[in-house]
């Protein structure tokens, strides 16, 4: 069993090899959920990448096409 100090501040390192297991890295939230037995912490996905291959796309697009996508909404807005 891991164990970890509490700061002044409440904050907790979660040790490596949990990180690890639960694929947690920095900027990552992480929710604390009571159960019976104590308290469960998980990975919360609140992230952009979580919601990837949410959409489907009926076709993909080129990178030409993004790029002139792009320079006409910039020349609609009177920006060049």
């Amino acid at each position: 069993m891991k164990a970890s100090t509490v700061t002044v501040k409440g904050q907790v390192t979660i040790p490596r090899e949990i990180r690890h297991r639960l694929g947690v890295k920095p900027g990552d939230r992480v929710r604390f959920r009571e159960v019976e037995a104590g308290v469960v912490v998980e990975r919360h996905e609140d992230r952009v990448e979580s919601m990837f291959g949410v959409l489907k796309a009926k076709r993909g697009v080129s990178l030409a096409e993004m790029k002139d996508a792009a320079r006409s909404g910039w020349l609609r807005r009177g920006r060049r």
